[in-house]
């Protein structure tokens, strides 16, 4: 939030809230939330009838809505400033995420490049040197573009032989994309320029690339409106967006999404095309035949498939199309419905591969951990490259010729160092050492497998400070995702640490609909089965208290996007369970998610209200929005949103306060933190994220009548 626009807002709404700091032993006051206009709209689904009292508040840029949302921040920022230690909490975050953060160095033509933090920067700089630990010069530096750092580089792309750069840039958060072009050694910007790109790369192919974008959105809607007819187009250097060749569109199917790639020789271009989050179909065109062209490798959304590279003729693809593990095939054009195996299904999940070196380099996940194996291209096993650890890496990305490559390695306590690697040794060594200043010795990370309701072994991380009493008293951190087929795998937050070392509790369960052990664990949180999900989260929170890491007073549950829905659900269900919730940017009208954006791509996910009526009977049923009920004593909350996120539209985070607030049983408060020129997540400057991470924080251990201890070692003025 824009402490200074919400302070202003807070003397404008004084008189709608009467809250009393909070001191252990004592109660709070009530709150008067805003007093909020309901409409008499109602929606009839086979025969059902849905009322919607919140309804205009789906128009986020309306007059109404904006006083509505001025009105809801000055109160949460009330709410906030009387925390005694709010302001320790930020001092704090901001002192501990004052370390400098760098990402792997990549090859691009004869240059080498880097994205780096000097530790507050709003944004990542990119920055290029002639050769390994030469003299590093600035390439990109998006804290330039915009005053508050809102103004992100959400994409970088190279042709073949580096003497141009495609970058994308997003405005405050939003998923649309501006496309630019820069000479790389003269840093000089060029004309070409792209507009309203969306879900899209840049794949580069010749004197021009190839990227995915709709038409322009009609005043209005640019953040609300419903996203259909994506398109695949090819810019050639030096001409106008008008100008761009049409490559690819389905004007028979509005809700469809298409990719476009190239292989790393751009010998063939690929377009995967999808009809929501998971399956999709494959054409491929052989580019060094002239009038070529695009064939169908595949004509179905039953499976995942990716192009990895290619050997010459044959494509490699990395599959689920009878292997819900993955496996890796080949296939070529002249018979593309013959694939074999390269890499076949093993019972691990096979989660990635990359070329380069002259190798494939091979990651599997065993029970949400990274082990990568060196392959030659035949697919023969060749070694187990041995990581600092159980974590998780990244990287092993680069050219044929090369031959050192980086890669990444994080977990819970370990934060991200980045190591160098002989291809002909099969050696690592370290090449640049994380520098924040952090024990991680003091603390410990197990994993524990736990039951869920039906049954089902779940397997959950647990961190916490060495030699921590299990006497039911812990402050507890629960958070998960649960979903689209995203592992909740270890990492490194500098966020977190602050949690840790106050003497909390942060448990990480990787439950179903996540990928963490293929398709079938992901399709065990699907559609139907989406209770599941739930259920194992629920479980977890169980199994913490039974075992006495925490209690019900001491525990918070967060989670993010559909982690939000997750929230959500897991609060209406379960309010006896938990003493504080964060639901944030959440899914949470499962009635009308498909109607806004992008929303429709998530019923393969979600399923819909127009597939059946036992659908629609199984989302009213979980959908949080409407499962709150008058009188009952939800968890303190604090839901988080932006006015940008043109993801999960905020009014699923509007309409849901507004019914939380109304019908909450009071006790506990209900409040809503609605971020300013900010988006979804990607792209959200460094500052916004320090003040979102206090926010919470203060907000969680406040109404755990918990006071941490913090030690603050530097005057917030130096940092």
């Amino acid at each position: 939030m824009n402490k200074g626009t919400l302070l202003s807002g807070a003397a404008l709404a004084a008189s709608l809230l009467a809250c009393d700091a909070q001191k252990e032993g004592t109660e709070q006051a009530a709150i008067q939330y805003p007093t909020v206009k309901t409409v008499d709209t109602v929606d009839v689904y086979y025969g059902t009838e849905v009322p919607d009292p919140y309804r205009w508040l789906e128009d986020d840029r309306s007059e109404e809505t904006g006083k509505w949302v001025q009105a809801q921040n000055a109160i949460t920022e009330d709410y906030l400033a009387q925390i005694p230690f709010r302001d320790k909490i930020e001092e704090r975050l901001t002192e501990i995420w004052n370390y400098p953060k760098s990402g792997a160095p990549f090859k691009r033509g004869d240059q080498y490049f880097v994205y780096r933090n000097d530790g507050l920067q709003n944004q990542y700089v990119v920055y290029t040197m002639d050769e390994l630990g030469g003299e590093e010069e600035v390439f990109l530096d998006p804290n330039k573009w915009s005053d508050d750092g809102t103004t992100s580089l959400s994409g970088l792309s190279f042709s073949e032989d580096g003497e141009y750069a495609a970058y994308s840039i997003s405005e405050a958060g939003s998923d649309w994309r501006t496309i630019k072009i820069m000479e790389v050694d003269s840093r000089k910007e060029l004309e070409d320029e792209v507009n309203w790109a969306k879900f899209s790369g840049i794949s580069w192919a010749g004197d021009g690339f190839y990227y995915s974008a709709y038409d322009a959105p009609e005043k209005g809607n640019k953040l609300k409106g419903k996203n259909e007819f994506h398109k695949v187009y090819y810019h050639k250097l030096g001409t106008p967006q008008s100008e761009d060749r049409l490559v690819h569109e389905d004007k028979e199917h509005a809700l469809r999404n298409f990719y476009a790639g190239t292989t790393e020789d751009e010998r063939f271009v690929y377009v995967a095309g999808s009809e929501g989050t998971s399956g999709n179909n494959l054409m491929v065109k052989d580019l060094s035949k002239p009038n070529s062209e695009f064939v169908t490798v595949v004509d179905n959304f039953e499976n995942d498939h990716s192009v990895v590279g290619n050997i010459g003729d044959e494509l490699l693809i990395l599959t689920t199309k009878n292997a819900p593990n993955k496996r890796l095939v080949k296939v070529s054009l002249d018979n593309p419905q013959e694939w074999e195996n390269v890499i076949a299904e093993k019972e691990q999940l096979l989660e990635d591969v990359s070329l380069a070196g002259g190798k494939m380099f091979v990651s599997y996940m065993q029970d949400a951990a990274t082990k990568v194996y060196q392959y030659s291209k035949e697919g023969e096993l060749e070694k187990e490259i041995e990581l600092p650890g159980i974590g998780s890496a990244g990287g092993f990305e680069g050219s044929e010729e090369d031959k050192e490559l980086f890669y990444t390695f994080t977990s819970f306590t370990f934060p991200s160092n980045i190591y160098k690697y002989n291809v002909e040794t099969g050696e690592s060594e370290l090449y640049e050492a994380s520098k924040i200043d952090f024990d991680a010795d003091k603390f410990e990370t197990k994993q524990v497998f736990y039951t869920s309701k039906d049954g089902t072994k779940v397997p959950m991380f647990i961190v916490h400070k060495k030699g921590l009493e299990l006497d039911g008293s812990n402050p507890t951190f629960l958070y998960s995702y649960g979903g689209f087929d995203i592992s909740m795998t270890p990492n490194f937050s500098a966020a977190r640490l602050v949690w840790l070392e106050n003497g909390g509790i942060y448990a990480q369960p990787s439950i179903r609909g996540g990928g963490e052990y293929g398709q079938e664990w992901h399709e065990g949180g699907m559609k139907m089965k989406k209770q599941n999900v739930f259920d194992d989260f629920i479980a977890a929170a169980e199994y913490l208290i039974e075992e006495g890491y925490t209690s019900k007073d001491k525990l918070a549950i967060s989670g993010g996007s559909n982690g939000g829905l997750l929230v959500g659900a897991s609060m209406t269900q379960r309010p006896d369970l938990f003493q504080v919730a964060l639901p944030a940017v959440g899914v949470l009208d499962m009635l009308r998610y498909h109607k806004f954006t992008i929303g429709w791509a998530w019923a393969v996910e979600y399923g819909d209200v127009d597939d059946s009526e036992e659908m629609f009977r199984y989302l009213y049923g979980y959908s949080p929005l409407h499962n709150i009920e008058e009188g009952v004593l939800y968890p303190a909350t604090l839901v988080a949103t932006a006015d940008h996120d043109d993801r999960v539209v905020p009014a699923h985070s509007f309409k849901f306060i507004s019914e939380l607030q109304a019908n909450g049983a009071p006790g506990n408060p209900y409040l809503i933190r609605i971020e300013t020129n900010a988006g979804h997540g990607a792209g959200k400057p460094t500052s916004k994220i320090i003040e979102e991470w206090a926010d919470k924080y203060a907000f969680t251990w406040y109404n755990m009548g918990v006071e941490p201890e913090l030690e603050i070692e530097k005057n917030i003025e130096q940092l």
